[in-house]
């Protein structure tokens, strides 16, 4: 019992481990909500399970058995947790965060802008040259435009809403200036000259696209010293466990509670340097759900008041 409790703890401190590693991780978008949620048969442990992409069930079940192996074969109880965390939370660590995707959207918006520039000097309307763009729209903002198409065609909202949930639906602090442009036009109050401030625009988010690309060039260099370090870290351990009795005091009960430590302290170094090459996103002024949220809270507050 006494030889039991140590390792249990020690598998505690790598599950809160495992915890923190996914708190840190930013959240995506959040999704429309759902009528109804479907009930799995272990609660929140097989709803967590089932919102898995098929690679990382893959590698939570190969990790699982093999940890289960390990424990089973060198008495290490900590090797049930320690092994899937591995497989699962370091490639995941190390897996650089998806900023590439935001500046493809970005020169796919330059090349957009300059596209419905060129329609407006040709004379079309504003609302006529946003639905032929989608004609020509490039593939990363291919949905984004194609929704605000629709809604055009749908003609169940003015054009300046449309463009405001277009804004919404790009989500980037550059698309909100290209929106904002655009609404004053569709507002009748700058539709003069309104392609030349399309083309200026234009050049605006070019030389956006490119600062964001030294920006992402510049997070790379932590995340690659994180991946060569890990990567020799590893190596040094595998090699001194097959040759000698370096890791032989770590199969104690005591040992194990000191390794999951160790482990905890590399872990959290490899959260840091990933934090710093992860960097906020520009504020947006545009952002639909944070103004309503502050209309909803400041009309509480007006209301306590009362």
């Amino acid at each position: 019992m006494t030889a039991f409790l140590p390792a249990v703890f020690g598998a505690l401190i790598v599950i809160g481990l495992i915890g923190m590693v996914y708190a840190l991780i930013p959240a995506p978008p959040k999704p429309p909500p759902r009528p109804a949620r479907t009930v799995t048969p272990f609660g929140r442990a097989g709803g967590w399970f089932s919102r898995l992409n098929p690679r990382t069930r893959v590698l939570v079940i190969g990790g699982a058995v093999a940890g289960l192996l390990v424990a089973l074969l060198t008495g290490w109880v900590i090797a049930i947790v320690l092994v899937p965390a591995a497989i699962v939370g370091i490639p995941l660590l190390l897996t650089p965060p998806p900023a590439a995707a935001s500046v493809e959207k970005l020169e796919a918006l330059e090349e957009w802008t300059r596209s419905l520039s060129g329609k407006l000097t040709a004379g079309q309307s504003l609302r006529s040259a946003l639905i032929k763009s989608l004609q020509s729209v490039p593939a990363p903002i291919e949905r984004e435009v194609g929704l605000m198409v629709s809604r055009l065609w749908n003609n169940t909202a003015t054009t300046e809403d449309v463009l405001r949930a277009f804004a919404e639906d790009l989500n980037d602090s550059t698309g909100d200036v290209v929106a904002s442009q655009l609404i004053l036009a569709a507002s009748g109050r700058g539709q003069a000259g309104l392609a030349k401030a399309l083309d200026a625009l234009a050049e605006t988010v070019a030389a956006d696209v490119r600062a964001r690309r030294q920006i992402a060039a510049d997070q790379a260099k932590p995340r690659t010293t994180a991946r060569t370090v890990t990567v020799i870290t590893l190596g040094v351990l595998g090699m001194l466990a097959l040759t000698g009795d370096y890791i032989e005091p770590y199969g104690s009960p005591l040992g194990q509670v000191i390794l999951a430590l160790l482990l905890t302290a590399y872990v959290a170094t490899l959260l840091w340097m990933r934090r710093m090459a992860v960097a906020k996103p520009l504020p947006r002024f545009l952002d639909l759900r944070a103004r309503t949220a502050h209309r909803a809270a400041h009309g509480e507050k007006e209301g306590a008041l009362a």
